[in-house]
């Protein structure tokens, strides 16, 4: 029993070190054989060749973020409730009560960005 607990351990602490080492490798072979120069102009933002006039920053109406989260939220729902509907006589009651349970937090989440207003245009 103690001998599995150290080999999964032993297989963690490896991955970790193996993706450290990979990550830091990547990092130091781009910095030995990437370019070194700069330049003013090379500093500049490029913005379709056209030089910008006056200040390039403008700020957007928090409604769009808000709309664009929502529309993330339940676009990752309908891709975790479509393999379900594929499959949906094979996998018995259980799973049905977890998909219901999915879906009564979504609707929950739902009702909760409603009654905040995040749903309407302003």
């Amino acid at each position: 029993m103690v001998l599995i607990g150290i080999q999964s351990t032993t297989l963690a602490v490896t991955a970790a070190i193996t993706g450290i080492v990979l990550v830091v490798g990547a990092l130091v072979i781009a910095r030995l054989i990437g370019p070194h120069s700069y330049t003013k102009m090379k500093g500049e933002p490029y913005e379709c060749g056209i030089p910008t006039r006056g200040e390039s920053m403008s700020q957007f109406h928090v409604g769009y973020y808000l709309f664009a989260i929502l529309f993330l939220m339940f676009d990752v729902e309908t891709v975790f409730l479509f393999p379900w509907a594929a499959i949906c006589k094979q996998i018995g009651t259980t799973a049905l009560l977890a998909v219901g349970t999915f879906l009564v937090i979504l609707i929950l989440g739902l009702a909760y960005a409603w009654k905040k207003g995040a749903l309407r245009w302003k």
